[in-house]
């Protein structure tokens, strides 16, 4: 699988103040939810299933009408997000352990965490956060450098991460930035 592909997973406005309620939705996954990226990659969230005995969130990634890959997200009662697998032309690879997308919220500055399943690992940290302007929206975006590393080789990815609203900008390592478009 390719690292990109995993990082979009990362999907998900006022940060939260520490010890302050979460909101509903901190992490979005309403079934029907969509978000349009300047890439011309849609995502959307599908209907809660049960794959191997685990309810996921089904997210498919997109462009025009065809799903490349979709990903299988477990929102737990703790209000954590793990990836359990990715769907890819018709072939899960099913991650044992899961990967920690997201620990429960809210995020705040400083905060890390980490995982690994395989030769897979995973390590993010909440750099703060940082105002943004994406189109004509302005948002107050957590800033989630995430560093993975597969088969010895590392990518990183900074996220800008709005609690409710989701992922509303990518940045690779090279520079290179995807916004949230719609």
């Amino acid at each position: 699988m390719r690292v990109a592909a995993l990082l979009s997973c990362l999907v998900l406005a006022l940060v939260p103040v520490a010890g302050a309620a979460v909101p509903s939705g901190y992490y979005p996954h309403t079934t029907g939810t969509r978000w349009t990226y300047s890439s011309g990659e849609t995502q959307e969230v599908g209907k809660p299933a049960l794959y191997r005995g685990v309810r996921v969130v089904p997210v498919a990634h997109q462009y025009g009408s065809t799903v490349y890959t979709q990903d299988l997200l477990e929102y737990r009662a703790d209000g954590s997000v793990w990836l359990r697998g990715v769907n890819a032309g018709g072939r899960v690879n099913w991650y044992t352990p899961p990967l920690n997308v997201y620990p429960p919220g809210p995020l705040v500055p400083g905060q890390t965490w980490s995982s690994a399943s395989g030769t897979l690992k995973s390590a993010s940290t909440v750099r703060g956060a940082e105002p943004l302007r994406v189109g004509s929206v302005s948002y107050n975006a957590l800033v989630i450098r995430t560093v993975l590393t597969s088969g010895g080789r590392q990518s990183t990815q900074l996220t800008y991460f709005v609690p409710t609203v989701g992922v509303v900008r990518y940045q690779t390592a090279d520079g290179s930035q995807i916004d949230l478009v719609k």
